[in-house]
C-alpha cells in the first residue's frame, strides 16, 4: 500500500460554499485519503492510498476529474497557473457589454436625481435586461443548477434566484399594467446586479493572477533550451531531454538550464531570484551552480548533476505550491460555516419576504427586499479571505528567499516567543579552520601551522587521511589545512563515523582516532601533558579535537588539533533585533562550555543562553525542554539549523527553520533537511531572515483576520440592512462586489513586503 497525490485546476468556483461542494464530491472517491481545494488558486490537492501505483493513479485521476465534473465544475490541467495572463484586460468583454446594456437602464435613475424624467419604455427595458439576465448571466443558471442537483447552495445560485426574481417580477407588472399607465419597473436592478457581480469576479480574478506572480515568476526561470556538447558539437535541445552528465555551454547572461558542476571557466552567478541575495556569487571550477541562476561575464562549460524535479529550482517551486495550495487551520472554521452559509442566507430571504408581505406590504416591495437579501449574502469573500493572504504572504516572502513549506507553520510562526540556533554553520560561517597542532611528544607546545615539526605534519597527514572520508566541517578543515602544507592524503580503510563524536579508521596500517575530548574521556584516553594545553584552548574559545592511536596496549593520545569559526556577519545585529522584538534565545553547541561560551559573547548572547555539550540526538530532546518553562507556561520555540544532523530538532520544534546555506562552492548546507524536517527553509545563510520570516508570519496572520473580520462584517451588517429595506438591490450587489475586491485587495498589499 503507498500514497499518491494529485493536483489538479478547477474552474467555475466562486465562493466558499463551491470549495465545501467539490471537497464533499472528491473526499466520496474510492481510496482518497485528504482533500484540500483552493479558492484562490483554483486548484485542488489530493491524497489517496493505492496498491497499484501506476494503474490506480491513472484510474484515479479520471475518477476525480469525473468526480468535479459531475460536482459542476471544469477540470483543467493542473499546470494552469503556469500559463501566462493574457493582458489586464482578458475576460472584460461580458463586463463591458453588461456595463452597455445595464447603462440606459440606470440613466433614469441619475435624471430622477436631477430633476429629470428619462424613464424608457417597459418594452426597451426588457430589451435591454433579458440578454444580461439569461446570456451574460448564463454562468449563474449552470452553476446553480448543478448546486441544486448536489443538495446544496452556492453563489450563483444566490445570483440567479435574486436577479431572476427582480426580472419575473418586472415583467409581470409590465403584462398586467392598465393600457398606458405608467408602471415601476424592477429590470435595471437585475440587469446591474449581473453586471456588478461579473464585473467583481474580473476584477476578482485579475487581482488573482497578481497573488501567483511568485509561481509564474518561478517557472519563467527555467529556460526552455539549453547548449548540450556533443559529439556534432554543441547542439540546443529542449531542457526535458537533459540527462545527468550532460556537459553544458552558459554563456554570459544566459540562464543555468539545471544544477551542475562547473568544469571550466570562472564567473559571477545572480542567484537573487532564489536566494534573495542581491550580489553575485563567484563561480570557479568545480563549484556548484543551480539551475535558473543568471550567469555573469564568463563563459563556462557544466556538467548537470541533477534535472527535472530533482533541481533545487523544483524543489523551491514545489514547497511554494505546496504552501499555496494547503489551507491554515484558522480555515477551518470558514469551511464549517460555509458548509451551511447558504441555506441559511435561503431560509432568512423567505423569512424577509413572508415578513414584509405579512406587515401589508406588497408582493412586489416584499420581493424585491427578499432579493437584496440574496444578492448581498453571496459568500464570495469569505472564500478568499485566507489563501488570497496566504498565497501573497509566500509568495513574497519566497522572492526574498524564505520558503515557507505549509499553512501551518506560517500561522504558528507569529506565535513564536523563544528562537532556538544551532551554532556552527547557522550562527557561525561554519568553515572553521585549524589554527594549531599540539603533539605529546612535544611537551603539548602549540605549533601554528607556519612552524609545523616534521612529525607534527606526519600527523596532519594521517588525521587528513581519516578525515578525507568525512562531510563535517572539522574534516574539511583538516584537509584543508594539509593539502596547504602539501601533505600526501591517502584514503583510509574501514572509515566510520561516529555520531556527534569523531571518526575511526586505518590509515596506513595504524587504528586512528580523531574525535572531541568529550569522545576521548569516555573512552578512558588519558591525555596526560595534553590536558592543561586542552583546558587553555578551550577557555579562549577554539574546539578542540584529539588525534588517538589504538594499539594493543591501548588508545594513546598523540596530538591535540586546535579550530577557529568566526560569527556570520550581521548574526550579532539579527539576535539584538530578535531580543528587541521580545524573543527570548538560545544557542545549542557541541563544543565544550568554554569555546559556546567564547563564541556566545562575540554573538552578543548572554551566559545562561548558551546550552554546550550537546550531542546531535539530544538537540530534540532540549528543544522540547524549551517548550516547557519551570513555571508550567508552555513556550512556542522555533528552531534554527543547517545540517542533516539538525532534522530530529527541526521536527520537534514548534516552528523549524533551515538555512540552505548556498555558498560560494554552491553547496546547499541544509536544503535537503529543510524540504524534509523544516517548515521554513531559509535559503541563504543570513540571521537577519529569522527575523524575516517571523515578520511575514505576524503580517501575513493579520491579513487573514482582517479579511476575515470584513468578510464577516459585510454579511453581519448587509443582511439585517438588506431585510429591513435600507438597501436596494442594486446596493447590495455592488456592496457585494466591493466585498472580494476589498479583501484580495488587502491581501495584495503584503506583496510591498521587505524583511
Amino acid at each position: 500500500m503507498s500514497e499518491l497525490s494529485c493536483d489538479i485546476g478547477i474552474g467555475g468556483m466562486t465562493c466558499a460554499s463551491c470549495v465545501t461542494r467539490v471537497e464533499r464530491a472528491i473526499a466520496k472517491l474510492p481510496g482518497v485519503q485528504s482533500v484540500s481545494v483552493n479558492l484562490a488558486t483554483e486548484s485542488a490537492r489530493v491524497q489517496w492510498a493505492t496498491s497499484q501505483a501506476e494503474e490506480d493513479a491513472q484510474t484515479q485521476q479520471a475518477r476525480l476529474r469525473r468526480a468535479v465534473r459531475d460536482a459542476g465544475y471544469e477540470p483543467l490541467a493542473a499546470e494552469h497557473l503556469e500559463n501566462k495572463p493574457e493582458g489586464a484586460w482578458a475576460g472584460f468583454m461580458p463586463v463591458a457589454v453588461g456595463l452597455m446594456l445595464s447603462a440606459p437602464l440606470v440613466l433614469p435613475m441619475l435624471g430622477d436625481a436631477l430633476g429629470q424624467h428619462w424613464m424608457l419604455p417597459a418594452l426597451w427595458q426588457f430589451l435591454l435586461a433579458t440578454p444580461v439576465q439569461f446570456v451574460l448571466g448564463a454562468r449563474f443558471y449552470k452553476a446553480g443548477w448543478h448546486a441544486l442537483l448536489a443538495g446544496s447552495g452556492n453563489m450563483d445560485l444566490l445570483v440567479a434566484l435574486g436577479t431572476t426574481a427582480g426580472w419575473a417580477l418586472s415583467v409581470w407588472l409590465w403584462l398586467n399594467a392598465p393600457m398606458g399607465a405608467m408602471v415601476n419597473l424592477y429590470f435595471e436592478g437585475s440587469a446591474v446586479v449581473i453586471t456588478l457581480v461579473l464585473l467583481g469576479k474580473w476584477l476578482e480574478a485579475r487581482a488573482k493572477r497578481q497573488t501567483t506572480d511568485a509561481i509564474r515568476a518561478l517557472h519563467a526561470l527555467r529556460p526552455a533550451q539549453a547548449r548540450v556538447i556533443t559529439l556534432d558539437g554543441e547542439v540546443d535541445i529542449p531542457i526535458e531531454e537533459l540527462l545527468v552528465g550532460d556537459r553544458l555551454v552558459v554563456l554570459p547572461g544566459e540562464r543555468f538550464a539545471a544544477d551542475g558542476v562547473v568544469l571550466e571557466g570562472e564567473t559571477q552567478v545572480d542567484e537573487a531570484m532564489l536566494t534573495g541575495e542581491p550580489l553575485p556569487v563567484h563561480k570557479t571550477v568545480e563549484a556548484r551552480v543551480t539551475g535558473g541562476s543568471i550567469n555573469g561575464e564568463g563563459r563556462v562549460v557544466v556538467r548537470v548533476s541533477a534535472t527535472g524535479t530533482a533541481t533545487v529550482l523544483a524543489n523551491i517551486i514545489r514547497l511554494v505550491e505546496d504552501a499555496q495550495a494547503a489551507k491554515a487551520p484558522i480555515q477551518r472554521l470558514v469551511d464549517q460555516v460555509s458548509a451551511v452559509f447558504v441555506p441559511v442566507v435561503l431560509v432568512l430571504a423567505l423569512a424577509t419576504l413572508l415578513a414584509w408581505w405579512f406587515t401589508w406590504h406588497s408582493v412586489e416591495v416584499s420581493l424585491i427586499h427578499c432579493v437584496a437579501v440574496l444578492v448581498i449574502a453571496c459568500p464570495c469573500a469569505l472564500g478568499l479571505a485566507t489563501p488570497a493572504a496566504i498565497m501573497a504572504g509566500t509568495g513574497v516572502a519566497a522572492k526574498h528567499g524564505i520558503l515557507i513549506k505549509d499553512a501551518q507553520a506560517l500561522e504558528v510562526a507569529h506565535q513564536v516567543n523563544t528562537v532556538a540556533f544551532d551554532k556552527t554553520g547557522t550562527l557561525t560561517l561554519g568553515q572553521p579552520q585549524l589554527l594549531s597542532v599540539l603533539l605529546a611528544e612535544e611537551g603539548a607546545t602549540s605549533l601554528p601551522l607556519t612552524a609545523l615539526t616534521q612529525d607534527a605534519k606526519h600527523w596532519l597527514g594521517v588525521a587528513a587521511s581519516l578525515q578525507s572520508a568525512s562531510e563535517h566541517p572539522l574534516a574539511h578543515a583538516v584537509v584543508q589545512a594539509a593539502k596547504t602544507q602539501g601533505l600526501g592524503i591517502t584514503s583510509p580503510q574501514d572509515a566510520k563515523a561516529v555520531v556527534g563524536s569523531g571518526s575511526e579508521g586505518k590509515v596506513n596500517g595504524q587504528q586512528i582516532l580523531l574525535g572531541s575530548v568529550r569522545w576521548m574521556n569516555e573512552l578512558a584516553v588519558p591525555l596526560g601533558a595534553l590536558h592543561r594545553q586542552v583546558e587553555l584552548l578551550q577557555a579562549q574559545g577554539a574546539t578542540v579535537s584529539v588525534l588517538a592511536q589504538r594499539t594493543n596496549t591501548g588508545i594513546q593520545a598523540i596530538a591535540v588539533l586546535a579550530f577557529g569559526d568566526q560569527p556570520k556577519p550581521g548574526a550579532k545585529a539579527a539576535l539584538t533585533t530578535l531580543r528587541a522584538r521580545g524573543l527570548r534565545l538560545a544557542m545549542i553547541s557541541g563544543d565544550n562550555m568554554g569555546a559556546a561560551q567564547a563564541m556566545a559573547a562575540r554573538l552578543g548572547l548572554m551566559p545562561n543562553e548558551v546550552y554546550a555539550d550537546v550531542m546531535p540526538g539530544d538537540k530534540a530532546a532540549l528543544v522540547r525542554s524549551l517548550q516547557h518553562s519551570p513555571n508550567g507556561t508552555p513556550h512556542v520555540v522555533a528552531f534554527v539549523g543547517d545540517g542533516i544532523n539538525d532534522a530530529p530538532a527541526l521536527a520537534a520544534a514548534d516552528v523549524g527553520l533551515a538555512m540552505a546555506n548556498l555558498n560560494a562552492e554552491g553547496q546547499r548546507g541544509g536544503a535537503d533537511v529543510a524540504m524534509q524536517a523544516a517548515g521554513i527553509t531559509l535559503m541563504r545563510g543570513d540571521v537577519a531572515l529569522v527575523a524575516g520570516a517571523l515578520d511575514i508570519s505576524a503580517r501575513t496572520v493579520a491579513k487573514i483576520r482582517q479579511n476575515l473580520f470584513w468578510a464577516f462584517a459585510y454579511n453581519a451588517a448587509g443582511i439585517p440592512l438588506a431585510a429591513m429595506g435600507y438597501l436596494s438591490p442594486v446596493v447590495a450587489g455592488a456592496a457585494m462586489a466591493l466585498s472580494s475586491v476589498s479583501v484580495m485587495t488587502n491581501a495584495l498589499l503584503l506583496k510591498r513586503w521587505k524583511p
